[in-house]
């Protein structure tokens, strides 16, 4: 059982970011969900069941722990929804990086900057090598999602010349095309100069 997972006999137990979205009905939602060996129904109607979808379904992610071929169908079958929950799930699920990251590569070709967003979490940080995860960082400057939410982006990005040159060549077409250079991009920039 995940320490994501709320005990819900024990009330003064600390709850974590993600159960504290979840209201009551959101709670006993998931707590009979999670018992329920249809839990992949369960998931599924989460956005009509209750006020936080996302953080139910990832909560129930983290208590059920399906095995990596139920997570991959879950994600490659399910709405944008579905999937992004999925996404966020992943630094939760003991998922190994040959099934967890062409998740979060597909994530990365999509033009949903949710999906985007959900796929430069922790898993990500973890486990992209860094041309890939150079992309992804890239890719969230190109579709205008907020680089606070790739994950170590500090860690990762510290002394990376690689990553300056791109940023750099990134900058430059696009005030070659008389278009803005996004502040996130300057900001990642100077991460880069520096050392950890």
């Amino acid at each position: 059982m995940t320490t994501l997972y709320a005990e819900y006999a024990a009330p003064d137990r600390a709850t974590t970011p993600l159960e504290a979205e979840l209201d009551a009905d959101g709670r006993s939602w998931l707590a009979a969900a999670a018992a329920d060996a249809r839990w992949e129904l369960r998931f599924a109607e989460a956005g009509r069941r209750t006020t936080a979808p996302d953080a139910a379904r990832v909560l129930l992610l983290a208590a059920v722990a399906p095995d990596a071929a139920t997570v991959v169908r879950l994600y490659r079958q399910g709405t944008a929804a579905e999937r992004r929950a999925v996404l966020r799930a992943l630094p939760h699920l003991d998922l190994a990086p040959a099934d967890g990251v062409p998740l979060v590569e597909d994530a990365l070709r999509a033009n949903d900057t949710h999906l985007v967003a959900a796929a430069v979490g922790p898993y990500a940080a973890r486990h992209l090598d860094p041309h890939a995860w150079r992309h992804a960082v890239l890719k969230c400057l190109f579709a205008g999602v907020p680089v606070a939410a790739v994950a170590a982006l500090a860690g990762r990005a510290a002394g990376d010349g690689e990553l300056r040159r791109m940023l750099t060549d990134f900058a430059a077409e696009r005030t070659a095309a008389g278009r803005p250079v996004p502040e996130d991009l300057r900001h990642v920039l100077n991460l880069t100069s520096e050392e950890l």
